[in-house]
């Protein structure tokens, strides 16, 4: 009886080991169930946002155009005022012809005096009284005369100011009676054509080095509130301009264009930035806002991925926001790839399979 009794212990002991046994496997099971789908944002090599930059300035365009007198003078009149209409080969302004009047006689006067000098030295030339070198002289003293003459009638005829285009007249730079110097600014104009309007915007150091040419920004007309306009940045200045004291851009409008927009006319701008990350990926870095777990000022949290198995919470530094993107300027520089989809779910060292 006691035999017995150890035999039906024995065996109830091996049942309750195999049965402890089985959740093993069930574990396994549960263990490969246990990975989290994600979703990736690979970061090396993909195009990357600084923050916006907020910038305003005046609607100008593209075909302006200073207008000066070849040679200096007092300018006897100015034909036309600020904001008038005018059309190619209109007369727009005159310096006091006396002096380049005068410079034309003389270079005529001397001309004439070359061609008496030639003609006589050449008559001598056939009496064999004068050399072949004399000749030489001769004909070169009258064709430097001749090139003397049409210099000075070439300035005279570039003592007035002419429209280059049809267009409007922006700018009045001098007056009637002023000592102008050979190229100084009298007027400004531009196009009549209003398809290549652009705003033009002064931006810090710091804001010129971030802007590349390209970048797409959107613009607001001070006359069409309510509305915005797209455009690109199709110019950096390359120095610092000396009425300012600071750099400029000019953002073209490349879409719609405003109904009711003049030169000189206030707007403003937001520029958003865009560069490829370097190979190295250090950044800066726009990702999606579902990606970022939390933050505390500019301190946040992502999960990463290096090998697309395995979940890391990194710290990352955020620089900036946009609509629907924040920036961050460091944390990821060693990470392959940024999960952006199923963050919730994670925690350090967390298996992935990506979806």
């Amino acid at each position: 009886m006691k035999s017995s009794l150890s035999f039906s212990l024995l065996a109830s002991f091996s049942c309750l080991v195999i049965s402890c046994g089985a959740p093993s496997a069930a574990e396994n099971n549960n263990s490969q169930s246990a990975e989290i789908p994600v979703k990736l944002l690979p970061l090396n090599g993909q195009m990357n946002a600084n923050p916006a930059i907020a910038v305003s300035g005046q609607f100008t365009t593209d075909d302006e155009v200073l207008l000066s007198f070849k040679t200096g003078g007092i300018i006897q009149r100015i034909l036309v005022k600020e904001g008038d209409a005018v059309k190619k080969g209109q007369l727009l302004a005159v310096l006091n012809p006396t002096e380049i009047n005068a410079q034309v006689q003389q270079a005529q006067l001397g001309f004439e005096k070359a061609q008496r000098d030639h003609r006589r030295v050449e008559n001598l030339y056939k009496d064999s009284v004068a050399t072949l070198e004399q000749l030489q002289n001769a004909k070169t003293a009258l064709d430097m005369a001749a090139e003397q003459l049409k210099t000075a009638q070439f300035n005279r005829s570039h003592s007035q100011i002419q429209a280059t285009e049809s267009g409007y007249i922006l700018r009045k730079l001098a007056s009637e009676g002023q000592l102008v110097q050979p190229g100084t600014p009298v007027l400004e104009t531009n196009g009549a054509q209003s398809g290549n309007w652009m705003l033009r915007v002064n931006v810090s150091n710091k804001e010129w080095a971030a802007i590349n040419l390209q970048d797409k920004a959107t613009v607001e007309v001070e006359a069409v509130p309510g509305k915005v306009f797209q455009g690109v940045v199709s110019r950096k200045s390359e120095g610092v301009q000396p009425q300012s004291g600071s750099f400029t851009a000019d953002i073209k409008l490349t879409g719609e264009k405003p109904s009711a927009i003049a030169f000189g006319m206030f707007g403003k701008a937001v520029i958003k930035p865009v560069i490829v990350a370097s190979a190295n990926g250090q950044g800066p870095w726009a990702i999606p806002y579902d990606a970022l777990l939390e933050g505390d000022g500019s301190t946040g949290y992502v999960y990463v991925t290096n090998d697309n198995k395995t979940a890391h919470k990194v710290a990352v530094t955020i620089a900036g926001m946009e609509a629907d993107k924040v920036i961050i300027s460091k944390g990821l520089q060693e990470a392959a790839s940024l999960i952006t989809s199923g963050s919730a779910y994670l925690t350090e060292g967390s298996i992935i399979t990506v979806k």
